[in-house]
């Protein structure tokens, strides 16, 4: 057996405004959507991840904002570019830019459901 792509799932209340989100905010393209309850969201060829439509606010938001996890982790050549594209389209920072001890620079962001997301670089690319 040979597998192609692995993608995971994250709840929305408001399909639509996340879809907005993914897409207008922060540039990726909107691979599929299947009703009104589900689609997937293309970040890079062969990279998708997908969105599904639920009644209440995803449980796992506060658990992972408190205890500095993340919901979604994107690897990118420029971090700080990342970042202030974010900032320019009105995309709400968790964490500043900063070097991390285990050898990237990243930051947190969060999605209009407010999951956690990780726009990270390995440090060696930063130089």
């Amino acid at each position: 057996m040979t597998l192609s792509t692995v993608a995971t799932q994250i709840r929305t209340t408001n399909l639509n405004e996340s879809i907005e989100f993914y897409v207008s905010r922060l540039g990726f393209e909107l691979d599929f959507r299947f009703g009104d309850f589900y689609a997937g969201i293309k970040v890079a060829e062969g990279q998708v991840f997908h969105l599904k439509l639920v009644d209440e606010k995803d449980p796992s938001v506060d658990f992972v904002r408190a205890g500095g996890h993340l919901h979604l982790f994107f690897a990118t050549d420029d971090v700080d570019a990342a970042a202030e594209s974010c900032r320019r389209n009105g995309v709400t920072l968790h964490r500043d830019v900063a070097n991390t001890a285990w050898g990237t620079r990243e930051f947190y962001a969060l999605d209009n459901q407010d999951h956690v997301l990780c726009f990270a670089q390995t440090c060696d690319e930063a130089a």
